[in-house]
Formats: C-alpha cells, structure tokens, sequence
C-alpha cells in the first residue's frame, strides 16, 4: 500500500506533467492553399474562371473590384500558453483575370510580402438609449386592445 506521503509525490509529478504539457507551443493551419502541380495546370491566356474553380477549387476570397481574382489563402498560427495567437506563415495564391474572365496571372505571396491593415470598426450608435431589452419587451403589453386586433 502506498503511504501518504507517496500519494502525494504521485499527485505533484502529475500536475506538473499537467503544467508543462500546457506550456508547449500549438499550430494551427487555417484556409486552403492548392498544391504546385494543380497550379502547374493553369494556363494563363487560355483557362477561364470556371475552368479554374474546377481544377483548384473555390477560392477562400475573390477580388472586390468586378471580381478582379481569386485568392486561396493559408494561415499557420502559433498558439503558446498565455500569449496571444501569433501569425508565423501565410501564403496567398493571387489568380488574376482579365474583363473576359480569362486568367491574366498567378502569383505567389507569402506573409513577408504583406503590409499592415488597420481596421477601422464603426459602430451605429441607437437612439434607444438606457432602455433595456425586458422594458422594449413588455413596452407596448398595455397599447394592444381587442378592437385593434379584429377592427371596427
């Protein structure tokens, strides 16, 4: 039988094992990113948006303007212990396309190439002020009557 004292040994070994097994840094890959011998078959001047989507899949985001292009997109974040999540690599595969929706280019870019963006988020300030949601909620209980509701 094992005393105390050695129950105790047992406990602290397993909740450091706990501790350490924490500290160790995680990777996570976010998007999708087509391999090199499927854009090896792309053939810029001849291959079109569908024939695209069909050999490499949809895109993970497409150009804002007209729908300049498509871009697949992968992420490798490193996630350790308390520190906030960390971008280490991203790669972007630009397929670009002309007015006829022909491919015009494809290029590859990788998170060295990137610049900063700085969001702007607004927010819409409502004009319902202190009211809470069980006061908008029960706010008209009393303004209903039967004759509103089968008329005159």
């Amino acid at each position: 039988m094992i005393s105390f004292a050695g129950k105790m040994k047992v406990l602290v070994a397993l909740g450091g094992l706990v501790v350490l097994s924490a500290c160790a840094a995680q990777y996570r890959t976010h998007g999708y990113l087509p391999s090199e011998e499927d854009l090896q078959q792309i053939v810029p001047g001849i291959d079109t948006r569908a024939s695209v989507e069909d050999m490499i899949g949809v895109p993970n985001a497409a150009g804002v303007l007209n729908g300049a292009g498509y871009y697949y997109i992968e992420t490798e974040v490193r996630h350790f212990a308390y520190q906030k999540p960390k971008v280490i690599e991203r790669t972007i595969v630009a397929v670009t396309f002309d007015e006829t929706d022909v491919v015009q280019n494809i290029a590859t870019y990788g998170l060295e190439d990137g610049r900063v963006v700085t969001i702007n988020r607004r927010v819409t300030q409502t004009t319902d002020g202190d009211i809470s949601f069980i006061r908008k909620l029960f706010g008209n209980v009393g303004g209903i009557s039967a004759a509103g509701l089968f008329g005159d």
